[in-house]
């Protein structure tokens, strides 16, 4: 595997860490398992979000609606940070919490469908290497290159982070405590050189 030649953060021009990779492979794993175990949709939900009120009963209402509008769908975010804020998304038809998502800093959460992790998958993720906040919306067309994941956001979202991870620095607010050292404002690869070298116990 290797990254994206020339990949750097697009607000700090800094290269991946460690961190950053070994999320990206863990959703990859993920929608690696939906297509095997040809699964219809899976959620998946970082493990330090908050919930928002009666999150299961807006889940599922709005899986609901989607169902009933018999939208095309192939992934939908339920948490993330938006990065612009001047103009709405704009609204799904028929779906009342529902927009089309456009480009996001965070990916807190979100349901890929069947259809959505074969394309994933098939975009070979782990030949262009991204933080997966990232290589998310050049699938479905909210960066230069040109994709068409089919993508939407609950709108309001139910799912919220109560700090923030510092990607300019490569760490986590005080409030999250401290990450291991090797994860911070290193290199994740050499330059770009396979991933290919036995991780040591520090990079688990």
């Amino acid at each position: 595997m290797d990254t994206l030649l020339g990949s750097r953060d697009l607000y700090s021009s800094r290269p991946l860490t460690r961190g950053e990779i070994g999320c990206f492979l863990s959703h990859c794993y993920m929608w690696k398992e939906v297509v095997n175990r040809e699964l219809e949709k899976m959620l998946v939900i970082e493990d330090n979000v908050c919930f928002e009120h009666q999150f299961k009963r807006k889940l599922m209402k709005l899986m609901g609606d989607i169902q009933q509008a018999q939208l095309d769908w192939e992934l939908i975010y339920i948490g993330w940070k938006r990065m612009q804020v001047q103009e709405p998304e704009k609204a799904v038809p028929n779906v009342t919490i529902l927009v089309e998502a456009d480009y996001s800093y965070w990916m807190l959460g979100y349901a890929v469908s069947f259809q959505g992790a074969q394309k994933l998958i098939r975009a070979a993720p782990f030949s262009k290497m991204l933080p997966v906040d990232e290589f998310l919306p050049v699938m479905y067309n909210k960066h230069p290159e040109s994709r068409d994941l089919k993508t939407f956001s609950a709108e309001p979202l139910l799912e919220t982070v109560s700090t923030d991870w510092n990607r300019t620095h490569s760490w986590k607010s005080h409030q999250q405590g401290k990450i291991h050292s090797d994860a911070q404002k290193k290199d994740a690869l050499p330059s770009q050189s396979p991933l290919n070298a036995p991780s040591s116990r520090g990079e688990q």
